[in-house]
């Protein structure tokens, strides 16, 4: 499904009114929907294209690109060479982070070129059809390792690993240029689990320009950890809170696009209009905390019993599921599900990145990620661009996002986080007036702090002084 996509794309940049624009978007959801499937969700994503990629002349193609870094933030980096290095290429947080910077980049004329270090080489449709999207707007895909890799590394104005472990790319194949490229390195990591402070991984980073975080939570986490226990410090960070993209608000705010979405979600998953959904949107992992949000889905189910409550008919959605390849873990939650009679209660839907689709048919998301939580937690920001009240742990950068009892209510992490989320979801499928007014107070946070232009805004900033230290270094 997705050639048809992208070429229904193709024809329809033409610059039609946006009557026609919202109803082309909705058909891609729809269809994305109907996919199914990871790739043809991403590709479908993908509709969104950069408009400076429309099929044209290159003449046209400049022109636009010219238009848009004038008005950017990020104008400042047109021309320059930007080097991309991830440690994997898939449908994980940290790599599509990254491809949206480099779309961004691409929008307002820098040259940009990926590199994965951990690339399969077994043929795989995702990084296939990630290559392809990122080919489609002009970034340069490079192997990780080679002459070309070094040189373009060399001549780069920045280079910006992605994710610790992307650290491991340096020295096998820099070798001996690796003091020459750290000084133009921006660092952006994501992760929070104990097991990515390796020396290995890191031991370059205090010579790097800077490191940029996705929260204030994760960044005093790594400032701590590479203290106490690598005995290194922590260069120059950044915290840079993510944004939403400007297609999936387009989607939340407009009325008819939700409300066909909502339905046609809900009929597929043999839920009524009155109903009441909870989700939880996450990749399928013990991480995320899907089989403590069950139980306490079901702990849920026994406190309405015995306060005789008068609630909508509950329903759960995980989305997020592999019917492809299913895990351990994931069979224990289907397990859970038929051992207390709660299946005709709660769906499985496979993992897909068209998630506007369920954040316009669902009335509340449950952000249940355990130990540290989240670095930030895309989904949570684009579940209250929907105005939708989450449910989330308090720990990580979900903290930094949600306010307690104002636009969702949080609950520890770990098992005894259940009964206190049980009885949120309780509290929640009671009073559907504080379900309306977090919803509208998320709505509105995310309109003040978390839109696509906050986040360029605060990554300019970052790039900004990473380039003057690379160039003062370079002259010194």
């Amino acid at each position: 499904m997705a050639k048809p996509a992208s070429s229904a794309v193709a024809s329809g940049a033409g610059g039609r009114g946006p009557a026609h624009h919202r109803t082309h978007l909705l058909l891609l959801l729809l269809v994305a929907v109907a996919a199914c499937a990871s790739t043809a969700g991403f590709l479908l994503r993908g509709a969104l294209l950069d408009p400076c990629d429309a099929r044209g002349g290159s003449s046209a193609v400049a022109t636009a690109r010219t238009v848009a870094a004038a008005g950017s933030p990020l104008g400042f980096m047109r021309s320059k060479i930007v080097l991309l290095v991830s440690h994997e290429l898939s449908l994980s947080g940290g790599p599509l982070l990254l491809m949206e910077l480099a779309f961004l980049l691409r929008k307002v004329g820098s040259q940009v070129v990926w590199i994965t270090n951990q690339r399969s080489e077994e043929k795989n449709d995702v990084t296939y059809s990630l290559e392809h999207k990122m080919l489609s707007h002009g970034v340069q895909v490079l192997p990780a390792r080679g002459q070309e890799a070094i040189n373009t590394a060399l001549k780069a104005d920045l280079v910006i690993l992605n994710t610790a472990v992307a650290g491991k790319w340096l020295d096998p194949v820099l070798k001996d240029h690796v003091p020459q490229v750290l000084p133009k390195i921006l660092w952006w990591i994501h992760e929070m689990r104990g097991h990515y402070f390796k020396l290995e991984y890191v031991k370059h980073l205090p010579l790097v320009a800077g490191a940029m975080i996705d929260s204030h939570t994760t960044a005093e986490y790594w400032k701590t950890r590479t203290h106490d226990r690598l005995k290194i410090q922590m260069p120059q960070t950044y915290v840079v809170h993510l944004g939403n993209s400007k297609e999936l608000m387009e989607v939340a705010e407009d009325n008819v696009a939700r409300r066909v979405l909502r339905e046609h979600i809900r009929e597929s998953l043999g839920v009524r209009s009155e109903d009441l959904l909870f989700a939880i949107i996450n990749s399928v992992s013990r991480g995320k905390g899907q089989d403590l949000f069950l139980q306490a889905f079901y702990q849920s189910f026994q406190l309405i019993q015995q306060s005789k409550l008068k609630v909508p008919t509950m329903y759960a959605v995980v989305v997020g599921s592999d019917i492809n390849a299913q895990t351990k873990f994931e069979a224990q939650l289907r397990e859970f599900v038929m051992k207390n009679g709660i299946q005709d209660r709660v769906h499985f839907v496979n993992k897909t990145l068209a998630v506007a689709p369920y954040l316009a048919a669902i009335d509340v998301l449950v952000q249940n990620s355990q130990a540290r939580g989240e670095c930030f937690g895309r989904i949570t920001i684009e579940a209250m661009s929907f105005k939708l009240p989450v449910l989330g742990t308090a720990a990580g950068g979900t903290t930094e996002i949600v306010l307690d009892g104002s636009t969702g209510l949080l609950h520890p992490a770990g098992k005894e986080g259940v009964a206190s989320l049980a009885k949120n979801i309780v509290r929640l499928a009671s009073h559907v007036e504080q379900r309306v007014a977090m919803g509208k107070k998320g709505y509105d946070r995310v309109k003040e702090r978390f839109m696509e232009h906050h986040m360029a805004d605060r990554i300019a900033v970052v790039l900004k002084e990473v380039l003057q230290k690379s160039r003062e270094h370079s002259h010194s």
